[in-house]
């Protein structure tokens, strides 16, 4: 289904079509747009520093259009702004990029452990209530560290157990599965022609490694990324792959080399945790508790 070195050179004319991508002013965000702009699309630079954003979006060429709107996923009132916000016209694709990883003990806005909140919850309210607007896909970024992950249903904050980043990490990667599978399950009962999907950048030099919050943690990883990480635009790879190609909805992106930390994007699998239904169903309940934003469009539409 994928060809064995597809790049963004390969991505389909995107003229005439919106994207709106978390998290691109650096990384594997800012190397998503890089290649949308370049294939003529209009990207909407969705982050929570506008400056950066602007910085970023002057670095991008192309027949494509760029603009720089602000959205602070720690904050569910900017991630309704940002919605209030968005006109009439439709957008094509969202992708959910932007996250947090391994970081200290914190709290967003909302009082949300600050990566089940930033990389799920966020994302999840959002999407909702873009779905109205959305003509195409989502696509969600999620990681090989889902496997490591594990959805404590009872304590998904972090409020009762000591806290440890790299399992917060793994929970919060798990969801971006679950949550990939369960919109796409809804949407199908919608009857809409929508997709939902996920990808993963493999072992890729980004900048999530680099604001970890520990001295050492960081400076171990910058050495990792020195000698064994692909290039961010390697990483970005399968998000453009999963937001472009002819794909079955909830399908899965990564890397085609070992263990999926590199290489040229391909289908991949995930773990029985991340394939559950009922797991699904019951994050997405909680989900819509915690957000207070239900799924986006109407059953019958």
């Amino acid at each position: 289904m994928t060809s064995p070195d597809w790049t963004a050179a390969d991505l389909p004319d995107q003229r005439g079509r919106t994207i709106v991508i978390t998290g691109a002013n650096s990384g594997l965000g800012l190397e998503t747009a890089r290649a949308f702009v370049r294939a003529g699309a209009h990207v909407v630079l969705a982050v929570r520093d506008e400056t950066r954003g602007a910085a970023a979006a002057d670095t991008l060429a192309g027949t494509g259009s760029s603009e720089v709107r602000k959205l602070d996923l720690a904050d569910l009132a900017s991630v309704c702004a940002f919605a209030e916000h968005w006109d009439r016209r439709p957008l094509d694709v969202l992708v959910n990029n932007a996250g947090v990883m391994a970081v200290p003990e914190g709290r967003t806005a909302d009082g949300f452990e600050m990566q089940i909140g930033t990389n799920h919850l966020g994302h999840f309210a959002l999407t909702n209530l873009l779905l109205p607007h959305l003509t195409d896909r989502v696509v969600t970024v999620s990681s090989v560290a889902h496997r490591m992950g594990k959805i404590d249903f009872d304590d998904l904050n972090w409020e009762r157990r000591r806290y440890s980043r790299w399992r917060a990490y793994g929970q919060a990667k798990l969801a971006n599965l679950l949550f990939t599978l369960g919109l796409q399950r809804r949407l199908d009962a919608a009857r809409s022609p929508l997709l939902a999907l996920a990808a993963h950048p493999g072992y890729a030099s980004t900048n999530l490694q680099s604001h970890s919050g520990n001295a050492l943690q960081s400076a171990l990883m910058a050495v990792g990324n020195r000698f064994f990480a692909q290039s961010d635009r390697m990483g970005a790879l399968p998000s453009l792959y999963a937001a472009s190609s002819d794909l079955p909805g909830a399908s899965y992106v990564g890397p085609n080399g070992l263990r999926e930390s590199r290489g040229f994007p391909t289908l991949v699998g995930r773990s029985d945790r991340a394939s559950d239904t009922a797991a699904a169903d019951r994050l997405w309940e909680l989900s819509e508790r915690l957000t207070g934003t239900p799924f986006g469009l109407d059953k019958a539409a």
